[in-house]
């Protein structure tokens, strides 16, 4: 077996209507066969080295690289394969734009061959019946083949489609859009990434003790996997609870949009999480850049204080703070 794949739907975690995740591991020399599916994946390489080879709708091929940082985004309908490259396992994050979507739920290539009639499938591919006969009778999903050097001649052999059209991006290597308390954030909005039309790739790192301070997203709703580190998430919801979850490395959590929430990194190291947004237009509207915004007169009438008391809210809104201070 060259691998294996998880999976988290709404049927493991029912608040998660919109968008489904998966981690796949793929061993050295490890295959994902050729596939397709209706919905968009976005993938993030957490480690190791892989090869992706891509048919999109018009029928080009992209062959490309990808290494830890990178992430990917396949529209629906565009059929792909993942194949390990080096000594070393591969291991990545994905994502699916359906909440109810299953790693398993795919168009497999053997799957597929293995179910048409053999004479339709002889008469469209112009083959030997003995040729046929030596294919595989269901899907194999994951293949074990032999190690595909990451110095050889098929790692070299990359094709890559020009910017507007690749499914590769450069996540960990992208300027980032917000930093402060020791953290950072990184994105691949379709802006940056066309073909990542329907959502956007994010990367925070969150130095221990700091908060990625209150906010929400008008646009979409997220989700995000923890891999490394320890936070404390919080959730304004829709019922006017307040929901609080710890997370470790490997566990993950879903914000519906316009939900108010903040994440804390709550460990002794800094916190890598990396996640999803399902548009690929997205915003982030912090609770202290509403505070900031709003007259001084109304705010105060808003929170029954005298406007003095609210003369001292800060000018400007931090993405990131650490609690108990004024640093940035």
């Amino acid at each position: 077996m060259g691998g294996w794949a998880r999976e988290i739907t709404t049927h493991q975690l029912p608040l998660a209507t919109g968008i489904a995740g998966a981690h796949i591991f793929l061993n050295a020399g490890g295959v994902r066969e050729m596939h397709w599916h209706a919905s968009a994946e976005w993938g993030y390489i957490v480690a190791g080295h892989c090869q992706a080879t891509v048919i999109d709708a018009a029928g080009e091929m992209e062959v490309v690289n990808f290494a830890p940082g990178d992430t990917w985004y396949f529209p629906g309908g565009h059929a792909h394969a993942i194949q390990t490259l080096g000594s070393e396992p591969c291991h990545a994050i994905l994502a699916f734009d359906d909440g109810l979507f299953g790693e398993h739920g795919t168009f497999g290539l053997t799957d597929w061959m293995s179910r048409i009639d053999p004479a339709i499938l002889r008469g469209a591919l112009g083959v030997p019946e003995a040729t046929l006969a030596a294919l595989p009778a269901g899907e194999t999903y994951i293949i074990q083949g032999p190690v595909v050097p990451r110095d050889g001649a098929t790692a070299r052999a990359e094709r890559p489609l020009p910017p507007e059209r690749t499914h590769r991006f450069a996540l960990a290597g992208a300027v980032a859009v917000a930093e402060g308390a020791g953290s950072t954030m990184r994105m691949a909005p379709a802006g940056a990434f066309p073909v990542s039309a329907g959502m956007t790739g994010f990367l925070v790192r969150l130095a221990a003790c700091a908060v990625h301070a209150p906010h929400w997203h008008t646009r979409a709703n997220e989700w995000h996997y923890v891999v490394r580190g320890r936070t404390r998430v919080t959730l304004f919801g829709q019922d006017k609870h307040m929901a609080v979850a710890e997370l470790g490395p490997g566990d993950c959590a879903y914000l519906p949009r316009s939900c108010g929430h903040s994440v804390e990194s709550i460990g002794t190291e800094t916190a890598e999480i990396v996640g999803v947004h399902d548009s690929g237009v997205t915003d982030e509207t912090l609770l202290a850049t509403w505070l900031a915004r709003v007259p001084r007169g109304m705010l105060a009438a808003n929170l029954g204080v005298d406007e003095q008391m609210v003369a001292g809210f800060p000018p400007a809104a931090r993405t990131f703070s650490r609690p108990g201070t004024n640093r940035p």
